[in-house]
């Protein structure tokens, strides 16, 4: 959740590791802090609130140095506060730690080390950690003796083989001026390799501008970086793993012409879905092939059962990957919350695949899930949208979004790949299955070539949606709903207007709003209908009358044409005309647009909303 940078080079650290942290505030903002290693020794700076805070503090007193690390934190241990706020160090004030990741035996560990005398300034599990690396320290390096890198190095390993939890840290000592030191298991960490540099990120997004090779540490790796050196360890042993390439350059994670990154992630989706469908589609064979570790027709064609597991917006996803999937395919499908998943001892059939969708790969509930999936033997597959990450690595084979790289806290256009994805594998399963023919999968074939075109038809209206949002945004509660393939929809729109505007929104099922929700109806309490011209359309339009008789407002996204809906709905935003099993990619566009354009207006800051990050590696 939290986001780290080291930098170990020639050119001065300070520069790179504020530019860094900015592009990693994303992963958390509660504080940020910095520490260099120069010619006048350790210089630390840390304090409470977003990187701004810190880049004011570092012009009033600066740091200098071409070694460094830097820290921007989402608080689990302790509130935000300066002391709370990374990096931290150890008894000596020597050693210098960042970490990101929860270590869950740190009460034990810290009350330990106060019986050996240890001080400790902060509420942090961190904190601990410094102390405990710096413990081991001592036991390895004689008084008198003078500290070796690769003593530095054992004190790492022993301590993060003491310490229970998850951790990504970046370790420097003030009598080594040219190492630094990572560790990872649980929580991300790459290496970017450079000419004479070397880095040390939570992800690639600090990186690329300087280097796009990079080293995706595993769990239980240890790094030892120098300016022209890395020297990888697992369990105490030299160790070499594979040098990947970064396919995304920097500018693409750059604003550009928006005001904010969700907005801009929006506006990639049409892009994002026409270069997927370029590589996957099949039109002759009525198919969609994926391209890299993907199962092949013989093993889609073993597959009796999928359970789907993941969490947040993924989840959503999920749920209408079982629709879609069920109905295309015919196979059974059930959704798991993967933090549920990972406690309970559900039965799994050896026919099963699990499906794991996380946008980061990193995601600590669905990486749980997986492994537990596959100790007992049951084949996965990771939808991710980051190549190396972690569940792409640990699964049997794993499909990637290509969405780029999605800087805003709330995701989007990641949504919009997964939808997609479980769509393309939908189709691939029922016509390897035949309950899609020839025909059928022709037809869904050509339709989903005209998706992006639809998507960019959707966002050419804008200005309509900011209409209705200008209309809305002071209320204080919203249902939104939906059925069958929109009824996800329904709860991933209510979702975004919650995590951006801070607006209590709730999505059901439309014919389960006369079970309970219809009592919250007022004149002030707008409904949001996802009601496109499907099956399940007058039913629909059935729950509108419901609402309508009690003087609800409704805002309705409906398929284009549509005059019944709009002599029923207050408002209505209209999307082009598709197959059934294709609306969901399509409805979810006004919905982000409509919370965007509310939390603008609410004065919310949309891209780091309060108390979220981007990537949940803790529990």
């Amino acid at each position: 959740m939290c986001g780290i940078v080291g930098y170990v080079g020639k050119r001065e650290a300070s520069p790179l590791l504020l530019d860094g942290l900015r592009r990693l505030e994303y992963r958390g903002y509660d504080s940020a802090g910095i520490c260099t290693l120069g010619r006048e020794g350790l210089s630390l700076r840390k304090c409470v609130g977003r990187v701004s805070a810190l880049v004011d503090a570092l012009r009033k007193k600066p740091v200098t140095g071409s070694l460094g690390i830097s820290h921007t934190r989402w608080a689990t241990h302790g509130l935000p506060s300066d002391a709370n706020a990374h990096p931290h160090l150890d008894e000596s004030g020597r050693l210098v730690i960042v970490h990101n990741g929860i270590i869950e035996n740190y009460a034990e560990l810290r009350r330990k080390l106060v019986e050996r005398g240890h001080h400790f300034r902060s509420q942090t599990d961190t904190e601990v950690l410094a102390h405990l690396i710096g413990h081991h320290l001592d036991k390895l390096v004689p008084r008198g003796k003078r500290l070796a890198a690769e003593l530095l190095t054992q004190a790492v390993h022993r301590a993060t083989q003491e310490a229970e939890g998850t951790y990504a840290i970046a370790v420097l000592h003030a009598d080594l001026p040219d190492q630094l030191i990572g560790a990872r298991s649980g929580s991300p960490l790459v290496v970017g390799v450079g000419k004479g540099e070397q880095f040390l990120a939570s992800d690639v997004s600090p990186i690329v501008n300087h280097t796009r090779k990079v080293i995706y540490l595993h769990d239980g790796d240890v790094v030892r970086l120098t300016r022209d050196r890395v020297e990888l360890f697992a369990r105490g042993k030299p160790i070499k793993r594979a040098v990947s390439t970064v396919h995304w350059s920097a500018e693409e994670a750059e604003l550009g012409r928006f005001p904010h990154y969700m907005l801009k992630e929006i506006h990639e989706q049409p892009t994002r879905v026409a270069d997927l469908l370029k590589l996957t589609l099949r039109p002759r064979d009525g198919t969609v092939e994926f391209v890299g570790r993907a199962l092949k027709r013989k093993e889609l064609a073993q597959i009796q059962r999928l359970v789907l597991v993941a969490c947040g917006t993924s989840w959503h996803a999920a749920l209408a990957g079982e629709y879609l999937i069920e109905n295309l395919a015919g196979v059974p499908v059930e959704v798991e919350c993967a933090s549920e998943m990972r406690y309970r001892n559900r039965p799994l059939e050896p026919d099963t695949l699990v499906v794991a969708i996380s946008q980061s790969g990193e995601t600590a509930d669905t990486l749980a899930a997986v492994r537990g999936a596959r100790a007992r033997h049951i084949r996965a597959l990771a939808i991710v949208n980051v190549v190396g990450s972690t569940l792409a690595r640990e699964s049997d084979a794993d499909i990637y979004m290509r969405a780029g790289p999605e800087i805003g806290v709330a995701s989007t256009k990641a949504f919009e790949m997964q939808v997609l994805l479980l769509t393309m594998l939908g189709i691939a399963l029922g016509r390897q299955r035949g309950t899609l023919s020839l025909a059928q999968g022709r037809r869904l074939v050509r339709e989903l070539k005209t998706i992006p075109r639809k998507l960019q038809k959707i966002l050419d209206g804008e200005t309509h949606i900011l209409r209705i949002a200008k209309k809305y945004y002071r209320c204080t509660d919203f249902l939104y709903m939906g059925r069958q393939f929109n009824f996800p929809i329904a709860l991933e729109g209510a979702l975004k207007l919650k995590e951006l505007s801070y607006i209590h929104a709730e999505g059901y099922p439309s014919a389960e709003m006369k079970h309970g929700p219809i009592a919250l109806i007022t004149p002030e309490f707008p409904s949001v209908f996802v009601v496109p011209r499907d099956p399940m359309y007058d039913k629909n339009m059935s729950n509108i009358e419901e609402i309508k008789a009690r003087k609800g407002p409704i805002i309705a996204v409906a398929t284009a044409g549509d005059k019944e809906v709009a002599r029923k709905a207050d408002d209505v935003i209209y999307i082009p005309r598709t197959l059934d099993w294709l609306y969901p990619l399509l409805t979810v566009v006004p919905l982000q647009l409509l919370a965007y354009h509310i939390a603008v207006l609410r004065g919310c800051d949309v891209d780091k909303p309060r108390n979220l990050a981007k990537s949940v590696t803790v529990e």
